[in-house]
């Protein structure tokens, strides 16, 4: 057995080598396979970042998705309706909802960016103060791209807020006339940031953009995707064999005569052409297997994806592939990644933005008022209803209890249906129906009384959003008049007997699709020549709002859209009934008008 041998390295070390190394897999050499797995700090500069993004679907979607998602539901403002609505307005004022979206897709794209807040001192490079921030004194926001701001002045006292980070900045970085801000001024995002400065990290604003840890896998994913483009022009090669081909190509008279022979060939070669050939010329084809290809190009997919941590489902709008997938988990898991950034990012880099927009809608600061990130878990109807449904059992129990006064269960009921999106508008309907009147009790405290809304006449509609599509049918028919468009509907409720009418609740569906088809029958309602239709949804409306106390003049209820009263239409045996789609809008409540039939013009 042959001695090993030992390598001496630069600083003295030495390390043993093994002397049996397998010359022809070159292990434990310059050309080991493994040394492919080195690491360096790589950097991509700017502007190959910008082209990437420019003109990479793939690029784009890693930095602008996680972005777009975290600013998509927004957040929830904790407060009465009278400051969120004071504080959104000043949101929507100064477009902060885009600005931070804007902000943190070029902080994931060059490393970092962000917002300066426009207070309109003249010094910026003075430390903000919140605190002295008077109503309507939030001038304005402006979202800095790396290109405009640098960093500079680190700051290194552990007692700071910005230990570790800038505590300065300088506007316009490439002109002489650069402006110092102070980085309480800013509202700072980031990409990647870096654990250290080892590699400039805190001179450069101390983080990465967040493709250059997936750039190999970008490159990889569309060099593999632009090689199998490529070899579908190549699918299929015929080839020829020709005797003494190479021998007589220098014969210049030969190379004119084999161009021409072909040229002719392919003119003449189609479909269902016929190809002429010589009896000793070979005719073959070759052809490319795409069999593995799909794979390949699933595992550069999931390469992709993983190094952006964002689920293919999401990233490459695929549907979860696998027995009784759903793809739920990895979405799951990845809202909880931005429900983390929205925490561990957004919220502490908006934290001084935030505290003079509420000053600055307000004009001063209640300590009880803070927000909630929106969840970007979108639930289905059947699921929101289930919701509801738990929320209105909740309700009932606590109030069977006898601890809660009814006032403050009501009021809270309402804020967390209406929130929940279980039933929306429910807070607004309760104030235009509900009156809150103030007194006094024996003792001199303030009491407030919910009163009832008073019962009435109630007529319940649904208008036809495609009566045009019906009109041209119905003319096509033979009615030389219809309804007016504006006046096609169907009628769910028409009760002359009062009615609560918060009793009679609301349709889930604000607009109401029937598909084409179905059972339809034309028939006549007395004058009115009518098409009835069947829909489920508005007959359990119409039975919904019958429990509430309302009454129906007919033996039984048959959605139905009145087409014409004119008596000059055609036989109704000889009507073919519409069959497409209908669309209906959302209910609409209503008085009862017993004079209805007036005014009624067909066009």
């Amino acid at each position: 057995m042959a001695k090993p041998k030992y390598r001496r390295t630069a600083d003295g070390k030495t390390y043993q080598v093994d002397s049996l190394t397998n010359l022809t897999a070159n292990l434990g050499t310059s050309r080991d396979k493994a040394f492919g797995a080195t690491y360096s700090a790589a950097m991509v500069s700017d502007d190959v970042l910008a082209a990437a993004y420019r003109t990479t679907w793939l690029a784009r979607k890693i930095v602008d998705i996680p972005a777009m998602d975290a600013t998509r539901k927004w957040r929830d403002w904790q407060a009465d309706a009278d400051a969120i609505e004071a504080i959104e307005r000043e949101e929507k004022r100064l477009g902060l909802r885009g600005k931070v979206k804007n902000a943190k897709i070029s902080a994931r794209l060059f490393g970092y960016a962000a917002i300066l807040i426009g207070t309109g001192d003249a010094d910026l490079s003075q430390p903000l103060r919140p605190d002295a921030m008077a109503k309507g004194g939030l001038k304005y926001l402006a979202v800095l791209h790396k290109r405009q701001l640098s960093a500079y002045e680190n700051n290194y006292d552990p007692a700071s807020e910005f230990f570790g980070k800038p505590a300065m900045w300088r506007l316009n970085p490439g002109s002489t006339a650069g402006t110092d801000v102070h980085a309480s001024r800013l509202a700072i995002f980031y990409g990647n940031e870096v654990v250290d400065d080892a590699y400039g990290g805190i001179a450069v604003g101390g983080a990465d953009s967040v493709l250059l840890s997936a750039f190999d896998a970008v490159r990889n994913m569309d060099a593999t995707t632009a090689n199998v483009a490529s070899l579908v022009y190549e699918a299929k090669v015929d080839t020829v064999g020709i005797p003494d081909f190479m021998q007589r190509l220098g014969d210049p008279g030969y190379e004119n005569q084999m161009l021409k022979r072909w040229a002719l060939a392919e003119t003449g070669k189609g479909i269902n052409g016929t190809l002429m050939h010589d009896a000793s010329e070979v005719l073959g084809q070759k052809t490319a297997s795409f069999a593995g290809l799909p794979d390949v190009i699933d595992r550069m997919m999931m390469m992709a994806s993983g190094a952006a941590d964002i689920p293919m489902t999401r990233l490459m709008g695929q549907a979860p592939a696998g027995l009784s997938s759903t793809g739920e988990s990895d979405m799951r898991n990845y809202y909880d990644r931005v429900s983390a950034m929205q925490e561990l990012e957004f919220t502490p880099a908006m934290y001084r933005l935030d505290e003079c927009l509420i000053r600055s809608g307000l004009g001063n600061r209640p300590e009880e008022i803070y927000y909630r990130w929106g969840s970007l878990w979108q639930i289905s109807d059947k699921e929101r209803a289930e919701i509801g449904k738990i929320q209105a059992d909740t309700v009932k129990t606590l109030f069977d209890t006898g601890l809660f006064p009814t006032e403050a269960l009501s009021a809270a009921a309402v804020n967390m249906l209406t929130e929940g999106g279980s039933i929306p508008g429910l807070e607004g309907e309760m104030q235009e129906y509900f009156e809150a009147t103030t007194g006094e009790d024996e003792n001199g405290d303030e009491i407030t009384t919910i009163v009832d809304a008073a019962p009435r006449t109630l007529y319940v509609r649904r208008d036809v959003l495609n009566a045009a599509e019906i009109i041209r049918w119905a003319k096509a028919q033979g009615f030389k008049t219809t309804m007016p468009a504006n006046d096609m509907h169907v009628t769910i409720a028409f009760s002359r007997t009062p009615v609560d009418w918060m009793e009679c609740g609301e349709s889930w569906r604000p607009k109401e699709d029937l598909p084409p088809g179905g059972p339809r029958i034309m028939e006549r309602f007395g004058q009115a020549y009518v098409l009835m239709f069947a829909s489920e949804e508005l007959r359990y409306r119409h039975e919904r709002i019958k429990e509430a106390g309302a009454t129906w003049d007919h033996p039984e209820y048959q959605p139905h859209i009145t087409i014409s009263y004119n008596p000059d239409a055609p036989d109704i045996a000889d009507i073919e009934p519409y069959q497409g789609p209908i669309i209906l809008g959302p209910e609409i409540f209503q008085e009862v008008k017993d004079d209805w039939e007036k005014g009624l013009v067909e066009a």
